[in-house]
């Protein structure tokens, strides 16, 4: 099993969201983060002050899937986020030794 982990922009989530439905995907935890990577932030002008604007708002996505569905989550999740430009996000992958459903004890690719 895999843990994908992707951090995308807030404005994809939904397109993001509805890649994965269609390839399968039925579980998936959504957190809101903030965070900068090569970009730095960027700047914003209000009421007539620039503001540095350093962390910017993002989504991050946490799937655990058996290991066939990877490659197919990481293609889907790419090709709905993807603008070219910087601040798309990333996606991390790793190893997940085992699953437990705590309902009822259930254990490895079943739990998930």
């Amino acid at each position: 099993m895999t843990k994908v982990e992707a951090i995308i922009q807030v404005s994809k989530l939904e397109g993001v969201k509805d890649a994965l439905h269609e390839i399968g995907v039925e579980g998936m935890t959504v957190f809101e983060a903030r965070g900068h990577g090569r970009q730095k932030g960027h700047t914003e002008f209000y009421r007539g002050r620039e503001y540095t604007v350093d962390l910017i708002p993002k989504v991050k996505l946490e799937i655990v899937l058996a290991d066939e569905m990877v490659e197919k989550v990481v293609q889907a999740i790419t090709a709905a986020a993807r603008t070219g430009k910087i601040g798309d996000g990333k996606i991390f992958l790793s190893r997940v030794d085992e699953v437990i459903r705590i309902r009822n004890d259930e254990r490895g690719d079943g739990a998930l």
